[in-house]
């Protein structure tokens, strides 16, 4: 039999390990400012356009998506995207990844990053 205890804990721990709880913007402000993404990118699993598709990004290591050609540079990256790191593309994609093909010139507003990155999280 489970304790109520037990269920309250694991309750937590999701929410606190969760990265939409870890994001610090709006994930409905965010779904608005996805819109320069999707010219190249989808929030739809497995459907990749002129970028790889961002469905479950959060955990994944760069240059991963399946059935996306990336550049070498993206694909050796050797980072997994969590919310610092993708916070640090999206203000400069090529100061994080000389040589990456977006060429995206980054999202310079720190509230509009925060927003999108909600919404990226919940891409789940």
């Amino acid at each position: 039999m489970v304790a109520i205890r037990d269920v309250i804990f694991a309750a937590l721990a999701l929410a606190i390990l969760s990265p939409a709880a870890m994001a610090d913007g709006d994930p409905l402000a965010g779904k608005r400012v996805f819109a320069k993404c999707a010219l190249c990118h989808t929030a739809e699993p497995g459907k990749n356009k002129i970028g790889p598709s961002l469905f479950n990004l959060i955990g994944r290591p760069a240059g991963t998506a399946p059935g996306y050609s990336y550049s070498p540079a993206m694909h050796d990256l050797n980072k997994t995207w969590d919310i610092a790191i993708l916070d640090e593309y999206l203000a400069g994609p090529k100061a994080l990844v000389p040589g990456t093909k977006m060429t995206f010139p980054g999202i310079a507003d720190k509230k509009e990053r925060d927003d999108v990155i909600a919404f990226i999280t919940t891409l789940r």
